[in-house]
């Protein structure tokens, strides 16, 4: 018996050296803890109070609630916007070339980027040969001038003879058979029908004259037109995009365009769409626009919805009108986002909404306790998500849910206003 409490001695002494020797290598750990209660000299200053162990519990004895950050839900404007992007292409594009063939480009009057208004005069072409051709016509037409004016005069003395000779036959006619013999009749009638047929002759000259004269000026008529179309003129007002005339070349109207004009300088943006966001965008949408090299965004509209899908990309077209001051240069990148729609809501931050399999979820915090709410989502931003149903404005929520939280949770909630603030003015922009 003796012997057996000699043993158990021993191992109590052996356990006390080893939490002792534990207390010291862990002070802030539960053995330093009960070793210091006991009046062991245990250094636990660098130790952080714990509530439990120095008996700060609540009036329930259980351990304080957990803090969660919460924000109240406030009304705010929310936009809807789709990201666009594509390349700058011209509203309209005037092809300018040559209308005459075969003619020299002796002189240029505009370039790239030049402002052009309608009429106004690009280019001309050597007009030498056509000149020359005005002269030869000036000439015809002095001819045929002289041409009627000789067969007017013929015709004026077939007219006289005419007369003489009906005067004559019918004098003879008047005359008794015995003193006119009948060879003398048909003199005077054949004479009369000589005369009949040169007036109907000189009548057929001066017809003819007349034609050949008509027909000088119908070639100077064409070829005033032909002298015209050297001036190479702009069929629009607008901006010359490119510039492919060159001095001394031979202008072709089956080739290139010599110059390109963009028409009234209307540049667009033409962006491919996937077909479902089609029916989504309507003519008229604003839009904000980033363009190349220009500090913040120019405003547009939409212009046109194309009604022709691509069967191999499954996109569409759609042009975004942009204003004519913007420094848009065609051929570029340019991005930016349609306006789909702007209204006022109530608004908490994306965060604070958990998205699963039942629906949309908020952590609702009510006297303190947690309560898992369904609502309906609408517009959702980077920061800041719309609840269409579901949630009141003023309504507090855990500003980012948790899984650990659960329905009935008791909580301390800490409101952070001034971080809600900032997510609404962010989402806002």
């Amino acid at each position: 018996m003796r012997a057996r409490s000699t043993w158990i001695t021993a191992g109590l002494a052996v356990l006390l050296a080893a939490l002792a020797g534990l207390g010291a290598l862990m002070p802030c750990a539960a053995p330093g803890a009960w070793l210091s209660r006991l009046g062991a000299p245990i250094d636990r200053a660098a130790c952080p109070a714990s509530p439990a162990l120095a008996g700060e519990t609540n009036a329930t004895g259980l351990p304080p609630a957990p803090a969660v950050t919460v924000v109240k839900s406030a009304a705010h404007e929310f936009v809807d916007r789709f990201f666009v992007s594509g390349t700058l292409v011209p509203r309209d594009e005037a092809m300018v070339g040559a209308q005459i063939d075969g003619l020299r480009i002796v002189e240029l009057l505009a370039d790239d980027g030049d402002h052009v208004a309608k009429g106004q005069v690009l280019a001309r072409l050597d007009r030498n040969q056509l000149d020359a051709l005005v002269a030869e016509n000036d000439a015809a037409l002095t001819r045929a001038d002289a041409a009627i004016t000789q067969a007017t005069s013929q015709i004026g003395q077939y007219e006289a003879g005419l007369t003489q000779a009906q005067a004559e036959l019918d004098r003879a006619r008047k005359l008794d058979v015995q003193i006119v013999t009948q060879a003398t009749l048909d003199q005077k009638i054949a004479a009369f029908r000589t005369a009949q047929s040169l007036l109907a002759a000189g009548k057929g000259a001066l017809a003819v004259a007349e034609a050949d004269k008509a027909s000088r000026e119908a070639e100077r008529r064409e070829l005033m037109v032909r002298i015209d179309r050297t001036e190479v003129k702009a069929p629009v007002a607008g901006i010359i995009s490119r510039r492919t005339a060159r001095l001394g070349a031979v202008a072709l109207s089956a080739s290139d365009a010599l110059f390109r004009i963009i028409t009234d300088g209307a540049v667009e943006l033409e962006a491919d769409v996937p077909e479902q966001w089609l029916a989504r965008l309507k003519v008229g949408m604003p839009s904000k626009i980033g363009l190349p090299g220009i500090d913040g965004e120019v405003e547009g509209n939409v212009r046109l919805v194309s009604e022709e899908v691509d069967k191999a990309t499954r996109l569409g077209k759609v042009r975004i009108a942009l204003p004519l001051e913007a420094q848009a240069h065609i051929g570029s990148f340019a991005s930016g986002v349609v306006i789909l729609a702007r209204r006022s809501g109530v608004g908490v931050p994306t965060s604070a909404v958990t998205r699963g399999e039942d629906g949309d979820f908020v952590q609702v915090v009510t006297d303190d306790r947690i309560e898992q709410r369904k609502v309906v989502t609408g517009i959702t931003n980077a920061r800041l998500t719309e609840l269409r149903e579901g949630l009141a404005e003023g309504e507090i929520v855990v500003a980012r849910a948790a899984a650990f939280l659960r329905a009935g949770d008791h909580v301390r909630p800490i409101l952070a206003t001034a971080r809600l603030g900032k997510t609404v003015e962010e989402a806002a922009r």
